[in-house]
């Protein structure tokens, strides 16, 4: 799977563009800075559009390739990522009760390590710190525009709800939305958003 990745990522374009996630940049701009965890944050655009809103970032990812765009396009913007790990997410620790913010955004894991996952991040936002979640809802499939192809790896709200029962749920949607991200989210596609914090 890291092969996978470190090839999507190896080439000169942005495989998911260098502008934000829409949905992460409106919530995260409503939430005053401090700081941030971004899982799964491959190439960097929201990593570096939140550290030019002042967020201190942390960001994860198994692919180096990812990490050097990263870095890249943050230089480019004019801004540096002081610390993005290279690590499986299975791997991964988390400081308790650290985090004013965490955002997943299209963090697609199997069944236990997405449990098993969540439960660290939950562990790792403070109370009173917030959630954001944008993923791809298990109707996916019938779209075709984007995601993985097999349901276990899809979302839907009560699952997401259900992995975070320390939280107050401030948005939990079902939706269908337009994509235009990059060249492998593009389309009409069926999305599932939270936003919720840490009681």
């Amino acid at each position: 799977m890291k092969a996978l990745w470190d090839a999507r990522f190896a080439g000169d374009e942005y495989v998911y563009g260098t502008a934000p996630n829409r949905f992460f940049a409106a919530q995260i701009v409503q939430t005053e800075p401090g700081r941030l965890l971004l899982p799964g944050e491959g190439e960097g655009r929201n990593a570096v559009f939140a550290a030019l809103k002042g967020w201190q970032v942390d960001a994860i990812d198994f692919s180096h390739e990812a990490r050097k765009k990263a870095l890249a396009l943050a230089e480019q913007s004019g801004t540096k990522l002081q610390n993005y790990l290279v690590c499986d997410l299975a791997e991964a620790t988390l400081p308790e009760n650290s985090y004013d913010a965490a955002a997943e955004i299209f963090v697609h894991l199997p069944p236990e390590l997405r449990k098993q996952w969540h439960r660290k991040l939950s562990g790792s936002i403070r109370p009173g710190g917030r959630l954001i979640i944008e993923a791809y809802h298990r109707d996916q499939l019938s779209y075709g525009t984007g995601g993985p192809q097999h349901p276990d790896l899809l979302y839907t709200a009560h699952l997401l709800a259900s992995d975070f029962p320390d939280f107050e749920m401030l948005m939990l949607d079902e939706t269908v939305d337009t994509l235009n991200e990059g060249l492998l989210h593009q389309g009409l596609s069926a999305l599932v958003r939270l936003v919720a914090v840490k009681r």
